[in-house]
């Protein structure tokens, strides 16, 4: 698919949320960065699915010590070439605008990746030098996040983030994705294929700006019943507003019990 004219050293791995009651995940940040990775998608994009078999096995192609948080946002505008895809939310077209706008782009497409803020075209053979390097800078903020369900399947975020007083555009990202996703596509581009999804955003929140160089929040998310609860990650991360720089980011660590 073609363009479309377009206006912490420490590896947080394995990320599900809990499945029974009582038990809660927390990560902290470490000193530095990890690389947030985002990458744009539809089910209605031909070229898309390679993309986002190289966002789900991400983690087989990085360093045993590489620290990446990967996200995949799906987008709807592609629906008219006949799949409507179900997790494409206006929001996340709204973002890859943004982000375009602030790597100077003259368009937007799919499948797009950016790496800490920064396009990565050559995906398919640079994003493990790319994830180093981002890797390799010390962090230019901290966060701390906590995530538990409760057994009236709402999920809890608490998250608390704090950046020196000179970035005075930094604003705090939470997200929850979902791992384990299937879709037989019936129709469109990729009719017939069954697609396989990671990292698949089904809930964002923010921005939330930092005051004062810092910023705590708790937001409750509700769970519909079709989501896979012990297949949950929660995500947050800290951006430039004005840059659309990438200045931490992290995942809920490994659950108790999980």
């Amino acid at each position: 698919m073609n363009l479309q004219a377009a206006v912490l050293t420490t590896a947080l791995l394995a990320a599900s949320l809990p499945a029974g009651a009582g038990t809660s995940c927390e990560a902290r940040s470490g000193p530095n960065t990890a690389a947030l990775v985002e990458l744009y998608t539809s089910e209605g994009c031909s070229s898309c699915p390679p993309a986002d078999r190289q966002l789900s096995h991400l983690a087989d192609s990085l360093d045993a010590s590489a620290a990446a948080v990967p996200l995949a946002l799906h987008v709807g505008y592609w629906d008219r070439l006949g799949w409507a895809d179900r997790f494409a939310q206006d929001r996340f077209a709204e973002r890859q605008a943004w982000l375009a706008q602030a790597n100077r782009q003259r368009a937007v497409y799919t499948p797009e990746f950016f790496v800490a803020g920064a396009e990565i075209r050559s995906w398919r053979g640079s994003l493990r030098d790319v994830v180093r390097d981002v890797n390799a800078r010390p962090a230019l903020a901290a966060i701390q996040l906590h995530a538990a369900v409760s057994p009236a399947n709402v999920l809890a975020l608490d998250a608390a983030a704090t950046a020196p007083a000179d970035q005075d555009a930094a604003v705090l990202y939470l997200a929850v994705a979902e791992n384990g996703l299937v879709t037989r596509v019936m129709a469109g581009e990729n009719k017939d294929a069954t697609l396989r999804h990671e990292h698949v955003v089904r809930a964002w929140l923010g921005p939330f700006p930092l005051t004062g160089g810092k910023v705590q929040v708790r937001r409750e998310v509700a769970l519909p019943a079709g989501w896979q609860r012990d297949r949950l990650e929660a995500v947050a991360f800290v951006q430039d507003e004005r840059s659309g720089e990438v200045l931490q980011a992290l995942r809920t660590a490994t659950c108790p019990g999980a």
